[in-house]
């Protein structure tokens, strides 16, 4: 249904992948260092964003700590560590795999199917990418939620109703089948996208209680990776490096699953705020993503989403884009915790377009809608002036997860700013 999310990339930052080699690095300090000799002035920038002024010559191990600095580290000695620690941990895995145990591995998508096997993990794999992140979520059973579920994908994505539930349903379903592992590993980042859904995990496997062993390995950085998006643009080797990281699901992370899914399918947010405000101990990462996900409820000064505002905000400053660059810019310099898929992006668009009052205007001449222009309409140049009010614009409402959101009706605002939620009355 969507993209990976991608990294961003830049001619001096480390690879996006986590792979680095040394004698690569080695190279890079040299060439480093010779262009520095040669007076060249993009290096001379480079050194002096890490190195304070100094009188003597710049000798190789300066150059190297350059490079190290840039790739994340502290020091040379620092990256050469991280490197041989990889290449360790990839040739035991290479030996022992995850073949001691019975083992599941559950992923918000596809992404690393095919690397897991290339690092050596054998065990079975179960995608669960139900994009909890957008559209109405409720507190229901199992069933009824798939249901609710499959019938906004099908709608919002265009799908055939049936496909729609058929691949949720192979999800949910295979959640009621458990018994045979003895080890379940939850593989996921620190965005909203899988924090939702790890939510949803945690508070099934709550209330399943199988017999394996839960293990989770969530991360929200990768040394080595300036920009790190998800698990999915690692390599091999790094998702071998993360393996011994895994920790053991506790049980405060259980009750911390069902705490959130509670609070996130609620109809009324409060409970979701008072738990963002606990830092949730158990794991940060996933009070984070709570509250980015609360901030797509519309904000008190422009009435819109914390994407929606983002949007406009680039088309504010760059001028008419195509929409592709528009998502890739978002994705890669503003959005604080990415977390949107490319189809998701162009969904989230339709009501700013649409409508007696749209916040903005697309050129339809291309039949790729990456293609497509976009630019502000004189209506979204006032809302992002403070004349006019996003909300209302709207020809239809929206959902963050369990609260409904309706122009014209009462409704919910956040100031992300003061952390405080307010009612809105029409």
């Amino acid at each position: 249904m969507s993209t990976p999310k991608a990294p961003r990339r830049s001619p001096s930052s480390p690879v996006s992948n986590g792979r680095l080699n040394l004698e690569q690095q080695r190279k890079r300090a040299k060439d480093l260092l010779k262009s520095l000799n040669a007076g060249d002035p993009d290096a001379l920038q480079r050194v002096s964003q890490h190195l304070p002024p100094r009188s003597q010559t710049l000798r190789l191990a300066d150059a190297q700590l350059v490079i190290a600095r840039e790739a994340g580290f502290a020091s040379w000695p620092r990256l050469k560590q991280h490197i041989e620690s990889i290449s360790l941990a990839n040739q035991q895995l290479q030996r022992t795999g995850d073949q001691d145990r019975k083992t599941l591995h559950i992923r918000c998508g596809s992404d690393i199917q095919h690397s897991l096997r290339t690092a050596g993990l054998t065990g079975d794999f179960l995608e669960f990418s139900d994009p909890f992140c957008i559209g109405p979520l409720s507190d229901s059973d199992p069933q009824t939620l798939l249901h609710e579920r499959a019938a906004f994908l099908a709608q919002a994505f265009n799908l055939a109703p049936a496909d729609a539930l058929g691949r949720q349903q192979q999800s949910y379903n295979a959640l009621l089948n458990l018994a045979p592992y003895q080890r379940i590993v939850l593989w996921l980042e620190h965005d909203s996208y899988d924090q939702l859904i790890l939510a949803y995990l945690l508070h099934r496997l709550r209330e399943l209680q199988p017999g394996a062993e839960l293990q989770l390995i969530a991360v929200d950085q990768v040394p080595g990776v300036a920009r790190f998006i998800g698990i999915g643009q690692l390599a091999p080797e790094v998702l071998s490096w993360l393996w011994p990281q895994r920790k053991h699901i506790k049980p405060d992370l259980l009750r911390l699953g069902s705490d959130a899914w509670h609070a996130l399918t609620a109809a009324d947010p409060t409970a979701l705020l008072a738990l963002i405000k606990t830092g949730t101990p158990a794991l940060p990462m996933l009070g984070l993503a709570l509250h980015r996900h609360l901030q797509q409820l519309p904000d008190l000064t422009h009435g819109l989403g914390l994407t929606e505002r983002l949007t406009l905000q680039i088309l504010q400053r760059e001028g008419p884009m195509p929409t592709g660059k528009v998502f890739a810019q978002l994705m890669r310099q503003v959005e604080p915790l990415p977390y949107l898929g490319d189809l998701m992006f162009w969904w989230l668009l339709q009501p700013l377009l649409n409508g007696p009052t749209p916040l903005l205007h697309v050129d339809s001449s291309e039949a790729d809608w990456p293609q497509r222009v976009i630019q502000l309409s004189s209506q979204g140049q006032a809302v992002l002036q403070g004349k006019a009010d996003g909300f209302s614009c709207r020809p239809t409402g929206y959902w963050v997860g369990g609260v409904a959101l309706t122009p014209g009706q009462p409704h919910w605002r956040y100031d992300p700013g003061q952390q405080r939620l307010h009612l809105q009355h029409a």
